[in-house]
């Protein structure tokens, strides 16, 4: 053999082993299998329902909402968020805003934006309305807290404060500061 043809033959060797080795690789890549992927994504609801019950097992509360999702860090983010409470615990109110967050071992609810909390009373001259943009609700001690500015009706009246604390089984409400209203009548 003429050493220039074995030089070739050598050449043709690996290049066609280099060419096997790469195929074979990219072809162990677009393999039909995805690979695993371990990270959890927790949970979502759409038009999700949980209900909350007292210490007696009896429903305390229900929460309503247009989508509910787990975060990584186990809290629970809610948008188009609706609270009532059981009509048994006689707590008239119900608390409505765009997003909520729950956090895992923490007995408040966070509320934002658009908050608002309604007490019908037995007449609408008698309705309660609170709004504010930012609220923490506990609902197991009927308690609701923020320091935002909030505004209140009541019926024809109206009050504006920075910072309110609100019993809502005892229907008591109490303002922290900048307190300015508007009595009609």
């Amino acid at each position: 053999m003429i050493p220039r043809n074995t030089t070739i033959i050598i050449l043709l060797a690996v290049a066609a082993i280099g060419s096997w080795y790469m195929a074979r690789s990219h072809t162990s890549e677009q393999g039909g299998e995805l690979p695993y992927d371990g990270t959890h994504r927790g949970y979502y609801l759409k038009h999700a329902r949980i209900l909350a019950t007292g210490e007696d097992g009896k429903l305390l509360y229900e929460i309503r909402a247009e989508h509910a999702e787990q975060q990584q860090d186990q809290s629970i983010e809610f948008s188009g968020v609706n609270i009532l409470y059981s009509p048994d615990r006689d707590v008239p109110w119900t608390v409505n805003a765009d997003a909520a967050t729950l956090k895992e071992n923490h007995p408040t609810i966070t509320l934002r934006g658009h908050v608002q909390i309604i007490n019908n009373g037995t007449s609408s001259e008698n309705e309660t309305e609170i709004r504010t943009q930012y609220l923490e609700l506990d609902p197991d001690r009927f308690i609701a807290e923020t320091e935002q500015r909030v505004q209140i009706r009541f019926g024809t009246r109206s009050l504006t404060a920075t910072g309110m604390l609100a019993s809502l089984n005892d229907d008591r409400i109490e303002l922290k500061s900048n307190v300015r209203g508007k009595i009609v009548p």
